[in-house]
């Protein structure tokens, strides 16, 4: 049986990860459930899974946690609480297989060590690439770790390579739906709400990454994240948007040949492949229906109206901390887009202006990256209280280049 440490159990994705699990019962056991606040939730799955280790965010969790397991009667595992304790459950000898769910740069230290260590990885946190790709993909060489993708395109884009030799591939081809303001025009976004950009048309998903897929932003990590995880250059992949979202990624061969990827739009269907991986089980959710007629249609992205997919192009070629610093100014600007602090435009223009402001190094450790992360953040909160709407000389000839 493999034993699991799962970094963000209560999040959609790790739910998800305990329901292919939960259909595997002898082959897939818990480990370890680590989780931020959610204790309630916590609760339950440690009830139901048995976990030997659960680890919350902090102390009062912890004793939050603790008081619920006691009044339920449920049996305690050994708790713990914060940053070394995330890595201690990702680094332990019983983890067979880590997912890597945690949103954001909290969850890259407790990947980095299960990297570092040569265990099979379950990614689906794009920050741990986006921030830290090179420092990531030299200790997996060094120790044979698997990383293998869990965010559907990339786990599609997974598949596709299978089909050929690395040398014979010509580029990789990324479906976006387009999110909720594909048609709208771009004069009208200045108007576009919170709950408009977080009505998503395909996927059910966390606030962040919902309003990522609006702006396209999403799209332009996962380009980065592709680069890392497949070792391409920007020029080599190629984004589509594809609003029926059946297709997940497509690679095109040196003879012209294209192998797709096609499956429900259900994200048990890419997490039991990291799962099993190489073998493919039994399918976890309903096949997709051959006899009814359908329509797919594929189109390239507006940059001019989704600037922040060319800049994630850009800040990939500039290389070294550029895409943490991207990163970590989106975190800013969509949180304070979402607490009505920016326009929905002001995005954009907030983490442009925050690429402009802090200067790209090359992060020697993951010490480092947090550092620039952490600089990086306060950079974007500085420009957030100036309205995210300054633009300086340099911005200006920023944006000019992205709506080239």
């Amino acid at each position: 049986m493999t034993y699991l440490t799962l970094l963000g159990s209560t999040g959609s994705i790790g739910t998800s990860t305990l329901d292919v699990v939960r259909r595997w019962p002898g082959r897939f056991g818990v480990y370890a459930l680590v989780a931020g606040r959610n204790v309630e939730l916590l609760s339950q799955q440690i009830a139901e899974f048995k976990p030997r280790v659960a680890v919350v965010a902090d102390d009062a969790a912890l004793n939050e946690l603790r008081a619920i397991l006691t009044a339920n009667g449920t049996p305690v595992p050994e708790l713990a609480s914060g940053r070394q304790a995330r890595i201690d459950a990702a680094a332990a000898a019983e983890a067979g297989f880590v997912m890597s769910a945690i949103v954001g740069v909290e969850g890259l230290e407790a990947t980095y060590a299960a990297v570092r260590l040569g265990k099979r990885i379950g990614l689906a946190n794009k920050e741990v690439l986006v921030a830290s790709g090179k420092l990531v993909t030299e200790a997996m060489r060094a120790s044979g770790a698997e990383l293998i993708p869990v965010d559907s395109e990339h786990n599609g884009a997974h598949q596709c390579f299978r089909a050929g030799l690395r040398k014979e591939v010509a580029k990789l081809i990324l479906t976006a739906s387009g999110g909720p303001f594909r048609q709208t025009p771009a004069a009208e976004l200045e108007k576009v709400t919170p709950e408009q950009a977080l009505h998503h048309p395909t996927w059910k998903m966390g606030q962040r990454i919902t309003i990522d897929s609006a702006t396209l932003m999403n799209k332009g990590f996962e380009v980065i994240e592709a680069c890392w995880l497949f070792d391409l250059a920007p020029k080599e992949i190629e984004v589509v948007v594809h609003p029926q979202s059946k297709v997940h990624a497509m690679v095109e061969f040196a003879d012209g040949s294209v192998v797709a990827q096609v499956s429900a739009t259900d994200m048990r269907m890419p997490i039991q492949y990291a799962l099993t991986y190489p073998e493919r089980a039994d399918a976890p959710v309903p096949r997709l229906d051959w006899t009814r007629s359908s329509q797919w249609t594929f189109d390239p992205p507006d940059f001019h109206k989704f600037p922040l997919l060319r800049l994630a192009y850009a800040a990939q070629e500039a290389g070294g901390s550029a895409t943490c610093t991207l990163n970590a100014a989106d975190e800013i600007a969509v949180e304070a887009f979402l607490t009505g602090r920016i326009s929905y435009p002001a995005i954009a223009a907030t983490i442009a202006e925050t690429m402009e402001r802090v200067p790209v190094r090359e992060p020697g450790s993951v010490s480092e990256v947090l550092e620039i992360d952490r600089e990086s953040r306060a950079v974007a909160l500085a420009v957030v209280e100036k309205g995210g709407k300054i633009v300086s000389a340099g911005k200006m000839a920023t944006e000019a280049a992205l709506h080239a």
